[in-house]
């Protein structure tokens, strides 16, 4: 199924759709601030199988974030976010990173690195942002893959390619293609782990 939603102020209607539909299980395909992402509900495992299985990566190994709709939805899946870092987050979210953080119980198993930390983003992107507060919590975000450009920021041949696997596929208009930047704040030190759409002063 193709969703087109409006990107600044997308429908109530099918926002609802689309939460519930990730609540029983699915699969979306859907816009953020930097590419397109391929979620689900961060609490249904096979839903996490499933994507990784589309993508061929090892969920153990994939390193795999979620978005959050606030800091203070992060807060709760992340532990001992000390008042410096606390400070940083502010000032870069929401916005186009992916910060590495120690996971805290909340975390589902499945998404945790073996040094017990996770990915954590907080989109500036109105459809990101409606779903996962609709939901009630993070939807998982991987990158959609794709071997052009067009194949990985234009939702409709995202639908041609993806269409029999991911129930729902959303219109949000052309995607982006520059990635988050990440960040890991698990040291003393920020450490920038890839360069992306967001700028994070260099130490």
């Amino acid at each position: 199924m193709l969703l087109k939603l409006y990107p600044n102020n997308p429908q109530p209607r099918l926002i609802q759709q689309i939460a519930e539909h990730l609540a029983n299980g699915g699969l979306i395909i859907y816009p953020t601030d930097t590419v397109y992402g391929m979620g689900c509900d961060i609490y249904q495992r096979k839903a996490i199988e499933r994507i990784c299985q589309i993508k061929h990566i090892d969920p153990q190994k994939a390193h795999l974030s979620f978005m959050c709709s606030s800091l203070s939805d992060m807060s709760l899946y992340a532990k001992s976010i000390s008042t410096p870092i606390f400070r940083l987050l502010k000032q870069h979210l929401p916005g186009p990173y992916t910060f590495i953080l120690p996971a805290s119980k909340e975390t589902p198993k499945i998404l945790k690195s073996k040094k017990d930390t996770i990915g954590i983003r907080v989109p500036n992107n109105s459809i990101a942002q409606a779903i996962v507060k609709e939901l009630g919590h993070p939807v998982l975000s991987t990158s959609v893959p794709g071997e052009t450009v067009e194949e990985r920021t234009d939702p409709e041949l995202m639908f041609e390619k993806f269409g029999k696997q991911v129930e729902i596929i959303i219109d949000g208009g052309i995607g982006g293609i520059i990635h988050s930047t990440i960040v890991d704040l698990t040291g003393n030190e920020p450490i920038i782990i890839r360069e992306g759409l967001g700028e994070f002063p260099k130490q």
